[in-house]
């Protein structure tokens, strides 16, 4: 818990030694992996209960995501200030071969680095940094939900009773918070929930997907958006959850259906995205769930008859997931294609825009401009090469539409329409 540095002026605590690296100030801090790296200090608080204090830092040029809390012990005081500004990481066997536009853009991907406000439009870079502002200070260290403890990622804004403890319990079903584990551990015996609330819409074996409506499951959905935010940098959506609906992917024993992850969409949305948040949760990522629910989606836009995409901008997980799961999509479609096909052909056939379908096509060098008009240049061959990529192999779990209890919301949309065959 965070204590006000005025609360420890009074007599009966410690004063503050005043060799404290000063906030604003860079040093070298070593990471989890023992690498030293230049990090800024963001904020200093004391131990609760000792006369130690620690430092949440900021590594430069790495995701906000990797920014924790560290002791003294991790930081070199004799590095001191004059590093402000230095990007230099001190990894060992770093290479210095200069990378190509494309390489580059896959490297920052795969290793989560940030853009920084000079990389941005003025307008891009004015809202980023308005939001690092408001999001700066990451006091929530660790969530417990279900069996699982999770390093939190990012600022969520909890209540500030609730936002200002280094951890929080949460209860698995019904998504309510904590503060001590002794109210957690009576609430677990007291709590009848054993589901996501809403109707189920899904359930092959084990896996099962809840639809919830914000608007009737408003305290669930909210509650949701606030663990959500805990592992997303630029979510912005917390209680106005009325014009959304909530899919609630979660892994069913007999204790109840646990949650896995979810993604979020609206209701109507004038974009024509399909899909307006998406999160596994960090102990079920990296086994299929995330494009799961990518799929899933598109399932629920063919349902429809509307072509789809993201709400943007995608996180940097989100980008990966979704540029690994339309290239499969693709190329699983251009395998058996017995002509060519155009890139309106393919969006009708996939529901995916056709602006993700250029893009991703351009990642794999198969899309030219030719004549005003993007051309999709081809062989099998390539697409034989392509499919056999360790990163397009054939998701691990698939949506079986058979499974699919679901029928749209019988809302009027000016949205682009699959043509009926």
């Amino acid at each position: 818990m965070k204590i006000d540095m005025a609360e420890n002026s009074s007599s009966s605590e410690p004063d503050k030694p005043s060799n404290l690296p000063e906030i604003g100030e860079h040093y070298l801090v070593r990471r989890v992996d023992n690498s030293w790296h230049n990090a800024e200090i963001i904020e200093v608080r004391q131990i609760e209960g000792t006369t130690k204090y620690e430092f949440f830092v900021h590594y430069e040029g790495l995701n906000r995501r990797l920014d924790e809390w560290v002791d003294n012990d991790r930081v070199d005081l004799d590095s001191g200030a004059c590093l402000k500004g230095d990007r230099l990481s001190f990894h060992s066997g770093e290479s210095d071969r200069k990378l190509t536009r494309n390489q580059k853009r896959r490297h920052d991907e795969i290793n989560h680095v940030q853009k920084t406000l000079d990389e941005m439009d003025p307008t891009t870079a004015a809202l980023e940094k308005e939001h690092e502002a408001i999001t700066k200070v990451k006091y929530i260290d660790k969530v417990q939900v279900g069996r699982y403890e999770i390093d939190a990622w990012y600022f969520s804004p909890y209540p500030d009773e609730f936002g200002r403890v280094s951890r929080l319990y949460i209860c698995e079903y019904c998504l309510k918070y904590m503060k001590q584990e002794k109210t957690y551990r009576l609430h677990q015996g007291q709590c009848t929930v054993r589901q996501p609330p809403g109707r189920e819409i899904y359930r092959k074996g084990t896996l099962s997907v809840y639809e919830a409506d914000g608007k009737d499951q408003k305290l669930y959905c909210q509650n949701l958006c606030l663990l959500a935010k805990l592992f997303l940098d630029h979510k912005t959506l917390y209680f106005d959850v009325e014009p959304f609906l909530f899919y609630c992917l979660c892994e069913v024993d007999r204790a109840g259906a646990h949650i896995v992850g979810y993604f979020s969409k609206e209701k109507e949305s004038p974009d024509g995205n399909n899909l307006a948040c998406i999160l596994t949760l960090p102990p079920f990522q990296r086994k299929g769930y995330g494009k799961f629910l990518i799929e899933f989606s598109y399932e629920l836009a063919k349902q429809e008859g509307l072509i789809g995409s993201p709400e943007k901008p995608l996180s940097d997980l989100g980008k990966l997931s979704y540029r690994s799961y339309w290239s499969w999509v693709l190329l699983d479609v251009l395998k058996d294609a017995k002509r060519a096909l155009s890139i309106k052909e393919l969006s009708e056939v996939t529901c995916i825009a056709q602006l993700d379908i250029i893009s991703t096509l351009q990642a794999l060098n198969m899309c030219k401009y030719w004549k005003g008009q993007h051309v999709i240049c081809v062989a099998q061959k390539q697409v034989e090469e392509h499919m056999r990529s360790l990163q397009l192999k054939r998701p691990p779990i698939q949506v079986d539409r058979k499974y699919l209890r679901w029928q749209p919301l019988a809302f009027k949309r000016n949205l682009p329409k699959v043509p009926r065959k």
